[in-house]
């Protein structure tokens, strides 16, 4: 995704367009919407690719119901009784550029994605869920012409009203052409089919897999791990049975994903080595995750100790990496405050492997209160340490107004240099900087 915009969601009033780039931070106070944004980003992966009815209540988010998400004026100002946002995608070697709008509103308490606009050039498919049972359909080709809005129950069945484009894609599989479902549809013509099945490509590509969402506090580490079901979780307490998975099953991807890990390790000051301790040699034994740490020559190494016995840092901070590192990790990860727990070295060491990872062609947009990873990454930017040009990172910066927030897109030049930044941005900063130097006083 290049562009999120949005209108009347949570603390957004007016409508707003803000970039994302390979690498995003959000930056800002408390309670401005961080968070709330990067559930946005989710949803609308949701709705448009996996035709689902988004939950906004879904963890590592609990945004509440419509009433609780739709942007509210004040104690005496109204209520608004739809909320909008969109995305769009810049062209690539693979597809044209496409664009996707929805406008939600309430059912049953919760958001409903009543009205979506499917887009690439000037081929757009737009469907209406008027709620009583009423759906519509309406097309569009690049000449801009509109076609009369069609009855959706001709086009699609009510298990499938969410996923307009497969629905129609299947039309065309069936082999029935445009002239003959604008006989059989009341007399109104489609896109041909060449564009729509191009739209439709578009899209499937674009939506491979959903955005990998973290908690923004890991899970706690045991000393003796029983293997469960290795599935996905925003806290990460599916991360040490996946470990001990790959180290019984396959280990070749066990010492990639080590030698991964052990280079931030060392890198970070965190740890220099990683290794699974099993109390078996089946696959399905208990198990424990050990760490060790070398001296500073890297001559001598220290002790295996637990995780639970080496601090907080590791723990909160392997399964994000863990994440990142997994040969089939998802394109898109939405971060919350990476940095918890860890030294201001290993916040820089975190603005590094950000880097690496987006350079790698993969999307993080990071929510955070770390200037250090944010100078690492100006920085690494400036000394070409990086694969990422200044266009390859933006900083959403958060700023609170009268009942609402106005986010700022914030770039970054070839030295490293904040360009676009309004005079709030890191305001507290300098004045701490000014005190604590006897200025102003």
């Amino acid at each position: 995704m290049n562009r999120i915009t949005l209108k009347d969601y949570r603390c957004f009033r007016d409508e707003q367009s803000v970039r994302l780039a390979p690498l995003t931070f959000l930056v800002g106070g408390n309670s401005t919407g961080k968070t709330s944004f990067l559930a946005l980003i989710r949803a609308l992966w949701d709705v448009a690719f996996a035709a689902e009815v988004p939950d906004f209540r879904e963890p590592p988010y609990n945004l509440g119901s419509f009433r609780e998400i739709a942007h509210s004026r004040g104690a005496r100002g109204s209520k608004a009784n739809t909320f909008t946002a969109s995305f769009a995608y810049p062209k690539s070697r693979r597809r044209a550029a496409i664009s996707f709008r929805v406008t939600f509103e309430e059912r049953s308490a919760n958001p409903f994605p009543a009205n979506r606009r499917f887009a690439q050039g000037g081929n757009w498919v737009e469907t209406c869920d008027q709620g009583d049972g009423q759906h519509s359909i309406q097309f569009g080709d690049p000449s801009a012409k509109e076609y009369p809005l069609v009855e959706a129950n001709l086009l699609l069945s009510d298990e499938t009203r969410l996923a307009p484009l497969r629905s129609l894609e299947f039309e065309y599989r069936r082999g029935i052409s445009p002239e003959n479902i604008q006989s059989r549809r009341a007399g109104v013509a489609i896109p041909a089919a060449d564009q729509f099945r191009e739209l439709v490509s578009s899209f499937q590509i674009a939506g491979r897999e959903r955005p990998f969402a973290s908690a923004p506090v890991r899970s706690y580490p045991l000393r003796t791990y029983d293997p469960a079901r290795p599935w996905s979780d925003p806290e990460g307490e599916y991360i040490p049975t996946y470990l001990a998975s790959i180290y019984h099953s396959d280990p070749d991807e066990w010492q990639l994903l080590k030698r991964h890990l052990e280079t931030f390790g060392s890198a970070s000051g965190l740890f220099d080595e990683i290794s699974i301790k099993p109390f078996g040699k089946a696959e399905g034994t208990p198990f424990q995750v050990q760490i060790r740490k070398f001296s500073e020559s890297g001559k001598r190494k220290g002790p295996q100790r637990n995780l639970i016995d080496v601090g907080y840092g590791v723990s909160q901070t392997l399964p994000l990496l863990i994440e990142l590192f997994r040969p089939d990790a998802s394109t898109m990860f939405l971060l919350q405050q990476p940095e918890v727990h860890l030294h201001p070295s290993a916040q820089a060491a975190l603005g590094s492997l950000f880097c690496d990872i987006a350079g790698q062609g993969r999307q993080l947009v990071v929510e955070t209160h770390s200037d250090y990873i944010l100078d690492r990454v100006r920085m690494d930017i400036r000394d070409q340490t990086t694969a990422l040009k200044p266009e390859d990172v933006s900083i959403l910066y958060f700023e609170p107004g009268d009942l609402a927030v106005e986010i700022h897109s914030i770039r970054i030049d070839a030295m490293g240099n904040v360009l676009d930044a309004p005079p709030s941005y890191r305001e507290f900063f300098t004045k701490e900087v000014r005190r604590s130097i006897g200025i102003g006083r």
